[in-house]
């Protein structure tokens, strides 16, 4: 479906980041390959490939936490994408909503 010429990796993938498309928080980064593209543009909603199950996943099937797609960017070196979406829940798998909610550094380190 898609045909344009975006970098994949050596194992087929391109970085996904997720950003909610109202308050611009990052909610997760994942995996996508041609085929969760695809799926994704042509769904709306998002799609991932896992690289620990191999296999492709539907972001919120089994949770029912899905994104829906409101905007695809990509980046200028045409090997990133950037998925503006509306969450229908929490988008990291233990319960938060989003998976960066832990902090390594902060401006006091």
């Amino acid at each position: 479906m898609n045909d344009l010429s975006l970098t994949y990796n050596e194992h087929g993938l391109i970085p996904c980041i997720v950003q909610d498309a109202d308050t611009r928080e990052v909610l997760m980064m994942a995996w996508m390959n041609a085929e969760a593209l695809d799926r994704t543009l042509e769904s709306a909603q998002m799609w991932f490939w896992s690289r620990s199950r191999q296999e492709l996943w539907h972001k919120g099937a089994t949770s029912g936490n899905v994104q829906h797609l409101t905007e695809l960017r990509y980046d200028c070196d045409a090997d990133a994408l950037l998925a503006l979406v509306h969450p229908a829940g929490p988008a990291c798998h233990t319960g938060q909503r989003t998976c960066f909610y832990r902090v390594l550094a902060d401006e006091r380190s």
